[in-house]
């Protein structure tokens, strides 16, 4: 085994990153014990329930553009554990996370112990996960980390930080068991990342959304800036291989046309937030430099976002994984596709709102073959099955036992005519599996 996959099997022996514990300090004394290596760097934080990863890539890009040395944390990975830590726009090497790794383990040692006598259950992955990665960016070092949340805010364990920045994508109703059943108190949580003396930035917001983010502001002092009303998208146009667009920044400067290199009105509308938030970062009233700019987009990339992992046929691969994002998945697709027939290949967690994100999906299926994740957390497919005949109606229905089986199925489906496609959706690790299986495979080297 690789010394990433040894950090990662340890950590796996802990309470896993999908059954989070609504709590603060113990992970801010783990830290402590690791010597704060949080305080080391300036953080942006993106908070938010679609768009995060993307938006928090887009930030790093073009910080890494402007000539800063960058860690971005975000969760979870595709593929590879060490995606989750990049460094200047590479994942970590094995050597400085395994270093990272074994600091950690007194200071876990003594937390754990403590946490016990105390009655309280132990670190678990997410929380270690989070330290590991401060303290892993510390030693790198960088100039600046952008720190995605992994899920709520006020008690998640990257809220240890006090981020200069706090980013809100949009909000919606996800983790509904956790984070609670209506919009407001969701968002509530989420805005537990505002802390005093930090810049506010927003996505545009559900008007509940937006009033708890405002309250957050207003509390600390922290100015605010929305999409729509202090920045915008102007306007946003079809390129080939992305979007062309306009952009107002938070100085009220437009900038020069900018190509962004990724599919979707929803990108184009991450990227616009993504630099209000480096603005901010920068506190000035000048817009940012057009080279640094054009350098940052340019570069840009969104792993597992319509992420093209096949040739012949053409096959692609998106993480949405609720009714939100499935949405802006399939205006994606009708905008930037001009496919005459598309399967899609559809595996969801059970604790996801699979009703919703098929009905969204059902406009741009013209086949689906649905398929349990690997995880022990997936949907029974049959049930999915019984779903989708609801929700996808009049169209036909394939059931795999696995994404293999499901992508060859698919495969043979689409390989029968130049027109069609296929599009592997719904869960973040089901995305991971099938860039696993297309890059062994070598279906995008053909």
């Amino acid at each position: 085994m690789s010394a990433a996959e040894l950090v990662f099997d340890a950590l796996l022996e802990r309470v896993g990153e999908a059954n989070p514990r609504p709590r603060i300090e113990p992970v801010r004394r783990l830290a402590e014990l690791a010597g704060s290596p949080q305080l080391d760097f300036p953080v942006i934080q993106v908070a938010g329930t679609n768009g995060k990863t993307s938006t928090s890539r887009a930030i790093e890009s073009l910080l890494r553009a402007h000539g800063l040395r960058t860690g971005l944390f975000t969760s979870p990975h595709l593929v590879d554990f060490t995606e989750r830590f990049m460094i200047d726009g590479e994942p970590i090497a094995e050597d400085l996370l395994a270093s990272a790794w074994q600091e950690l383990q007194l200071p876990l040692e003594v937390v754990d112990a403590e946490l016990a006598a105390a009655g309280h259950g132990p670190i678990t992955f997410f929380e270690a996960l989070a330290v590991l990665a401060f303290g892993a960016f510390a030693d790198a070092p960088v100039e600046v980390g952008i720190i995605e949340v992994g899920m709520g805010g006020e008690w998640d364990a990257t809220n240890i930080v006090d981020a200069q920045v706090a980013v809100f994508t949009p909000i919606g109703l996800d983790h509904t068991s956790i984070l609670g059943d209506t919009l407001a108190a969701i968002a509530r949580t989420k805005a537990g990342i505002v802390k005093a003396g930090a810049t506010v930035v927003s996505a545009q917001q559900e008007d509940e959304a937006l009033a708890a983010i405002t309250a957050a502001a207003e509390a600390h002092g922290a100015p605010l800036h929305v999409y729509g009303r202090d920045f915008a998208l102007v306007d946003d146009r079809l390129a080939v291989g992305g979007r062309q667009i306009d952009v107002r920044g938070t100085s009220g400067v437009s900038y020069p046309p900018s190509f962004v290199p990724l599919h979707g009105g929803h990108q184009a509308e991450n990227v616009t937030l993504a630099i209000a938030a480096v603005e901010a970062f920068f506190g000035t009233d000048r817009p940012l430099p057009g080279e640094v700019l054009e350098e940052g987009l340019g570069q840009l990339t969104a792993p597992g976002r319509l992420q093209l992992i096949g040739t012949d046929p053409i096959i692609y691969v998106d993480a949405a994984h609720n009714p939100h994002g499935a949405r802006a998945l399939a205006r994606a697709v009708e905008e930037s596709f001009a496919f005459d027939e598309l399967a899609l290949v559809v595996g969801v967690l059970e604790e996801k709102d699979a009703s919703g994100l098929l009905r969204e999906l059902a406009p741009i299926a013209h086949r689906v073959t649905l398929t349990p994740v690997s995880s022990p957390r997936s949907s029974d497919v049959e049930a999915l099955y019984a779903l989708a005949e609801t929700e996808i109606p009049d169209t036909p229905l394939e059931v795999a036992h696995s994404l293999p089986e499901a992508l060859e199925d698919a495969r043979n489906w689409a390989a029968e005519n130049s027109g069609r496609a296929v599009l592997v959706v719904g869960s973040v690790v089901l995305a991971g599996e099938a860039i696993a299986i297309a890059r062994d495979e070598g279906w995008n080297e053909k």
